[in-house]
């Protein structure tokens, strides 16, 4: 029996995600072959939670614990922690260094596609089109006539290095812009607008099963409000379709782009890319690489979809892992 730890939680505003995320894994995980242990990684506490809900320490010198006087070590750690420190490279590093092999992509793919303006920028030459946009860094002038002027409106202002759909607004008016930024700027010290993209909302997962990287039957995103934030996402107010309602000529062609760049970033694990649909070219918004793994979550529907229960996904990470 392998030792699986679980790490959830994290130190940003996707905490309370992560940690449904990693109790789905910890329920779903096979207990034939892995003993789960639900560890809880918060700027004040790495910890070891047991079913009793009592804490343990965790040692960061080698990522143990002990339990009534025996250490336990780990033989693989699943990471569900969304945001930082557990998306953006510093969990992965730091598990690199301990040599303990870990279900995500390596710290530096981790670092590139959590940050979303050097990611696009880096798959741009691969013809992969994004939107128009200009970006800020907290202390910079802001010039609202110029912004305006690259990216139009309505236009879209989001923290560079943020997850779901914290701190995003859409912008319609030039006057909005300032409270829009302020509120990025809470999430983030980074910031990126974009032009808005007026086209279908698409989700394609992409993950190395059992050896071969496939790209999972796409989710179609119909939002009921403006556009896919938090409580579309997770309280509801969207529709998600899976299998997308696309041609099939659209689908392998939003697939054949995810999936490139999956492999032209060497990644590992699973990812999630977010497109929409323009004028029949997709253009890309961004990639996470620690997707919600939630039961409402999109990578678990698309699971489903192409026939793959929650507890084979998670097998199939860590056995990934540990080959």
């Amino acid at each position: 029996m392998k030792n699986i730890a679980i790490i959830m939680g994290g130190y940003s505003s996707e905490y309370k995600i992560s940690l449904i995320s990693g109790n789905v894994v910890y329920k779903f995980l096979d207990q034939t072959k892995y003993n789960g242990f639900r560890i809880h990684i918060f700027k004040e506490k790495w910890v070891y939670v047991d079913d009793s809900n009592t804490e343990f320490p965790i040692d960061k010198n080698d990522f143990s614990v002990t339990i009534k006087g025996s250490k336990i070590n780990f033989d693989c750690v699943f990471n569900a922690i969304h945001g930082t420190p557990g998306e953006d490279g510093l969990m992965q590093a730091y598990f690199e260094l301990l040599g303990i092999p870990q279900t995500s992509c390596d710290y530096y793919q981790a670092a590139l596609t959590f940050n979303k303006r050097d990611l696009l920028s880096v798959l741009k030459p691969y013809g992969i089109k994004t939107a128009i946009s200009y970006y800020l860094n907290k202390g910079d002038i802001i010039n609202t006539t110029e912004i305006i002027n690259k990216v139009g409106l309505p236009c879209f202002v989001k923290p560079n290095k943020a997850g779901s759909s914290f701190g995003i607004s859409k912008v319609k008016t030039e006057a909005e812009l300032p409270n829009a930024i302020e509120t990025a700027y809470k999430e983030d010290n980074e910031i990126i607008i974009e032009s808005f993209l007026d086209g279908t909302e698409v989700s394609v997962g992409v993950i190395n099963y059992k050896g071969e990287i496939i790209v999972l039957p796409i989710t179609e995103i119909v939002s009921e409000n403006d556009f896919f934030d938090y409580e579309a996402k997770y309280q509801g107010k969207s529709q998600e379709i899976t299998p997308a309602r696309l041609s099939d000529e659209m689908t392998q062609k939003v697939g054949i782009i995810a999936k490139r760049a999956y492999e032209v970033l060497k990644m590992k694990g699973f990812s999630r890319s977010e497109f929409i649909i323009v004028n029949d070219e997709p253009h890309m918004l961004e990639m996470n690489t620690i997707p919600g793994l939630t039961t409402e979550s999109l990578i678990p529907q698309q699971a489903a979809a192409a026939g793959i229960s929650l507890e084979d996904l998670f097998t199939n990470a860590i056995e990934l892992a540990l080959a």
